[in-house]
């Protein structure tokens, strides 16, 4: 038996970009398999997380987070996940989850009953956090932490031991040494392999960089646009402006990550755009996203905090985000975004921008790209293994967005062939193309889900019936239309352009039309005649 030599699925490379969300990371676009309208197949799942607002350790679906906010891959294939409410630093490995940093057991809690944070250095069971939200990961396996509540920035080394990087506990927005500097909500960090980080400070709305030495120092220019927030109350709040880096402006930047150049994308998440510094040239520019000029030629409504967010793929300087936020590098070029208001996991490449999975619709189901559901997915990673995962924060779960890959067993021939997920389907009859649509044994392809087959005649016409528990699908020998009969509620009748024939003492039907009224996805890769039927949305 031979293996397909040329399908759009490959194994994955991994490249190693270290800092942001994205340790470890490889490509994506060139390795999937593209539906016809260009969509990458992916399927949805829950790698961690009932989804309860609770902390508990064990089993990786039975475990239970607090709005996670970030998630990144050590050099083992683990993966660490900032746990923000909980105020720890959870690890995924082996289908269990455990605590890599942070006290095991709840010290302290706040009148909700939940659990509050400190800032406390020393050893990783021992150390204490304030909603930690960004992680990344340097060469030699040492984590940085954006520790956004204690306005810090923190390291957790390979022996275990946690301390405190810059930042004191004390918001603010000043220069300088370790604890001489000061931030405020410090939202994400990116490590470069000497181990300079980079930190998206959010509400001091610039980009900070701490050197080897500990020394805090602003890349960009300070806003200074001032809104009311109430009457007889002001505020400075974030800007936009391109150009030099020394000059450029940012509106509660959340996510960064480098590339493999060394330079820095940006989600400016208030307002609603990727950004691109390139440290070589000292320059700032947009990569994707686009908001309408509102009032004064600016991006913003009069008092204001944000430009407004949208939805729309396509181009990338036309596309539209809602507050994204977490990114992730790829080996061919792309950027993986957490956007978080459109609950959906975005991919710039190219110059465009397309959707992998999620919709603007709120939800927790499983299942295939779009028929999947997020809710305010706070970051995202590319794994070493080729798949993504997703900080799915009020969830409170830890998704994965696998590529779909073929069954191996498929043989590279020109004959049709149907495959179930990760599962080819065996007919006593070939499956054939009868006027543009897959014809297949109604037999084999019933039973592979399931339905049993009944034969009955109706006003002297033929009829297959596919009976499972309370539903029925009937199509007609030798007339268009599918009808799916479901007891307690009203027929839905289908137009279809194929009928259903016999051949050889073989009943064949249109596969798309039978898998399509039993919740399937179908999809045609017509360069090796194979339907690919997956299960569109589930929960596990």
């Amino acid at each position: 038996m031979k293996r397909l030599k040329h399908m759009l699925v490959a194994s994955l490379v991994a490249a190693t970009f270290w800092g942001g969300s994205s340790a470890l990371a490889a490509g994506l676009s060139a390795d999937a398999l593209l539906s016809s309208n260009g969509q990458i197949l992916a399927d949805v799942s829950t790698l961690a997380g009932i989804g309860d607002f609770e902390d508990e350790n064990g089993d990786a679906l039975s475990a239970a987070f607090r709005a996670p906010g970030s998630v990144i891959q050590l050099q083992d294939g683990s993966i660490l996940v900032a746990d923000t409410r909980n105020h720890l630093i959870r690890k995924i490995s082996g289908g269990k989850v455990t605590t890599f940093a942070g006290p095991e057991v709840v010290v302290t809690k706040n009148s909700q009953g939940f659990p509050t944070g400190g800032l406390v250095d020393g050893k990783s069971s021992e150390a204490f956090f304030n909603e930690p939200i960004g992680l990344a990961i340097d060469a030699k396996g040492n984590v940085y932490v954006a520790d956004s509540a204690n306005n810090a920035i923190r390291k957790v080394d390979t022996n275990g031991q946690v301390s405190t990087l810059a930042g004191n506990g004390v918001p603010g927005n000043k220069d300088g040494k370790g604890a001489e500097a000061s931030f405020n909500h410090p939202s994400d960090v990116a490590a470069t392999a000497d181990g300079t980080v980079y930190v998206a400070d959010s509400l001091n709305h610039v980009i900070r960089k701490i050197s080897v030495d500990g020394s805090v120092s602003t890349l960009n220019a300070a806003s200074n646009r001032a809104i009311q927030i109430r009457p007889g109350e002001a505020s400075f709040t974030g800007e936009y402006q391109d150009g030099s880096l020394a000059a450029a402006k940012f509106n509660e930047p959340a996510g960064l990550v480098l590339d493999s150049k060394g330079n820095l994308f940006i989600s400016d998440t208030g307002n609603q755009r990727i950004r691109y510094i390139d440290l070589q040239s000292g320059t700032v520019t947009t990569v994707a996203g686009s908001t309408p000029v509102v009032s004064n030629n600016t991006i913003y409504d009069k008092n204001a905090l944000y430009a407004g967010g949208d939805f729309a793929d396509g181009e990338a300087l036309k596309a539209k985000f809602d507050f994204p936020k977490g990114l992730a590098v790829t080996s061919e070029g792309g950027v993986l975004i957490a956007d978080s208001l459109n609950h959906a996991i975005r991919y710039l490449l190219d110059g465009k921008l397309s959707t992998i999975a999620g919709t603007v619709t709120t939800g927790e189901t499983d299942g295939v790209e779009q028929a999947a559901q997020f809710y305010n997915p706070n970051d995202v990673l590319m794994t070493a293994q080729g798949n993504i995962v997703v900080a799915d924060s009020s969830n409170n779960k830890i998704r994965k967005v696998a590529p779909y890959q073929l069954p191996a067993n498929l043989e590279n021939n020109q004959q049709v062939k149907v495959v179930n997920g990760d599962k080819v389907i065996s007919f006593d009859s070939q499956p054939e193309i009868q006027d543009g649509r897959t014809m297949v044994p109604v037999r084999a392809i019933s039973e592979a889900f399931g339905y049993g087959v009944k034969y009955v005649e109706q006003a002297g016409k033929s009829v297959v019936q596919l009976i499972k528990d309370d539903v029925t699908v009937e199509l007609t020998i030798g007339e268009t239309g599918v009808v799916r009969k479901k007891v307690g509620r009203d027929d839905i009748k289908q137009v279809t352009d194929v009928s259903p024939y016999v051949k050889q003492d073989r009943t064949y039907v249109p596969v798309r039309f039978f898998a399509e009224q039993i919740g399937l996805d179908v999809q045609w890769d017509a360069a090796h005649h194979i339907a690919i039927l997956r299960t569109k949305s589930y929960v596990k």
